[in-house]
C-alpha cells in the first residue's frame, strides 16, 4: 500500500529533514530577498533530480511526474523569514543577526523537500504531476503568492487542488488542524497622519493639539468594530506605532500612527474602510487639525474550498488516525496563501509543532520560537498522501 510506503519514506528521511531545517533556521533571510534560501533549496531539488524553474525573483516552481496521464495538484511552501533577534540558544541558532525563522518558514520548506523525495521515490506508482511552489514573501506586503501566479505557477495546466499548511506551537506535534471555509483573516495596513499646529505645551489655547486628535481618533475607530461591526463578524482594529514628536513641553505640528484592521468578510472589509477614514477625518477637522488616512490592502480572507477540505479531512484521518485531526478555530492572523484559493481549488491546514506537556509554548513571531521537529516527517507525509489521494493513486 503506498500510504504505508510514504509513512516509511517519510520516518527514513527525518534525519535529513532535521538538516535542511536547521540549515535554513541558520540563515534565514527577509521578504523579496531569500537569495541564499532560494539557492539551497535549488541545489536540494539538483540532488533529487527534481527539475525546477525560477519565479518570482528567488521563488521556485518545481515539478515531481509520475506515469504519463493523471492530473495536476500544487503544494506550497513559503520561504521568507522575519526582522526578530532570535532569543534562544539552540545549535541551530540564526547567524544572520536581527533576521530569524519565527514562523516556521525554515519547517515548511524542509518538509516540502521531503514531500518532494518522497514522491520521487514514488514516481513510478502514481500517474499525474505534482507541482512544488516555494513561495518568496509571505510576512510582507504586497506578498509573493500573487506575484507568483501571476508568473504562471497555476497555469498549463491549472491544478485541480493546492494545498499549503502551517506550522502550530498551540498544537501538539502529529496533530493537525483543519476547517471548511474561512479559516484566516484578511489584513490592511493602516497609516494616520493627524495636522496640527505645535508650539509650547504651557500653551495650549494658541495650539491646535494633533497628540489629543489622535488620542480621539484612536478611542473613536474601536467604534468600528464594537457598534458598527456586525457582531457576528470577526474583526479586529489595533494601532501598534504611534509617534508624537515632541517634548515635555512642546506640542508637535504632527503625529502619526499605524495598525492593522483584519476581518472575516469582504463586503464588511470595505465598509469599514469608508467608515474608519470618514470618522478619523471627521474629528479631525471637528478639532481644528487634518487627518490623512491611508489603506493598503493586504491579503485577503483565507477561504478553504468546502469539497476539498473535506476530502483532505478524509485523507489526513486515514494518514495520521482520526483522532489526530481536529477542528480549527478561525484565526485573525492573514496569510497570502489566501491568493491561491482565489484563482483554485484550495486548502490550508495547521500542523502541530507543539512538545507534549508544554503549557503556553512560545507563539509564532515570537523571538523563544521553536518546533518539536519530529513535526517534519509529518508534514511531509501527509502532504505526500493528501496529493496522491487527490490524483486517485492511493491504494
Amino acid at each position: 500500500m503506498l500510504k504505508e510506503q510514504i509513512r516509511r519514506l517519510a520516518e527514513e528521511l527525518a534525519p535529513s529533514l532535521v538538516a535542511d531545517r536547521r540549515r535554513l533556521h541558520r540563515l534565514p533571510e527577509l521578504s523579496f530577498r531569500e537569495e541564499n534560501t532560494s539557492s539551497y533549496l535549488k541545489a536540494r531539488l539538483d540532488e533529487l533530480g527534481i527539475p525546477w524553474q525560477a519565479r518570482a525573483g528567488t521563488g521556485i516552481l518545481a515539478e515531481v511526474r509520475g506515469r504519463p496521464g493523471g492530473g495536476t495538484i500544487a503544494l506550497r511552501a513559503d520561504m521568507d523569514a522575519l526582522p526578530i533577534v532570535e532569543a534562544g540558544q539552540p545549535s541551530y541558532r540564526s547567524l544572520n543577526e536581527g533576521v530569524m525563522h519565527a514562523c516556521g518558514h525554515d519547517a515548511h520548506m524542509a518538509s516540502l523537500l521531503g514531500t518532494a523525495e518522497i514522491l520521487r521515490r514514488l514516481s513510478g506508482a502514481f500517474c499525474g504531476t505534482v507541482r512544488l511552489i516555494f513561495q518568496p514573501a509571505e510576512e510582507l506586503l504586497p506578498g509573493g503568492a500573487a506575484w507568483m501566479i501571476r508568473e504562471g505557477v497555476l497555469e498549463d495546466p491549472r491544478p485541480e487542488a493546492v494545498i499549503g499548511q502551517h506550522v502550530m506551537p498551540a498544537l501538539e506535534c502529529g496533530y493537525i488542524a483543519i476547517c471548511p471555509g474561512r479559516l484566516m483573516a484578511s489584513m490592511d495596513e493602516l497609516s494616520v497622519t493627524i495636522r496640527g499646529r505645535g508650539g509650547h505645551a504651557a500653551q495650549p489655547a494658541s495650539n491646535i493639539d494633533p497628540v489629543v486628535i489622535a488620542a480621539h481618533v484612536i478611542v473613536a475607530l474601536q467604534q468600528v468594530v464594537s457598534r458598527q461591526a456586525d457582531p457576528t463578524v470577526p474583526s479586529v482594529l489595533s494601532f501598534g506605532r504611534v509617534i508624537a514628536d515632541g517634548a515635555i513641553n512642546v506640542i508637535p505640528d504632527v503625529v502619526t500612527m499605524k495598525g492593522t484592521f483584519r476581518t472575516m468578510e469582504e463586503g464588511w472589509r470595505r465598509e469599514a474602510h469608508v467608515r474608519m477614514r470618514r470618522m478619523a477625518e471627521g474629528i479631525a477637522e471637528s478639532m481644528g487639525g487634518q487627518c490623512m488616512f491611508d489603506i493598503a490592502c493586504g491579503y485577503p480572507v483565507l477561504i478553504n474550498e468546502q469539497r476539498l477540505t473535506a476530502a483532505v479531512t478524509v485523507s489526513a484521518r486515514e494518514y495520521l488516525g482520526a483522532d489526530r485531526v481536529v477542528e480549527a478555530r478561525p484565526w485573525m492572523a492573514s496569510e497570502d496563501f489566501a491568493w491561491y484559493g482565489r484563482s483554485a481549488d484550495a486548502c490550508f491546514y495547521l500542523l502541530g509543532t507543539g512538545h507534549a506537556g508544554v503549557v503556553n509554548p512560545p507563539s509564532l513571531h515570537s523571538p523563544n520560537f521553536d518546533i518539536d521537529e519530529g513535526a517534519l516527517p509529518v508534514g511531509a507525509g501527509l502532504m505526500a498522501y493528501i496529493a496522491l489521494e487527490r490524483l486517485g493513486c492511493v491504494s
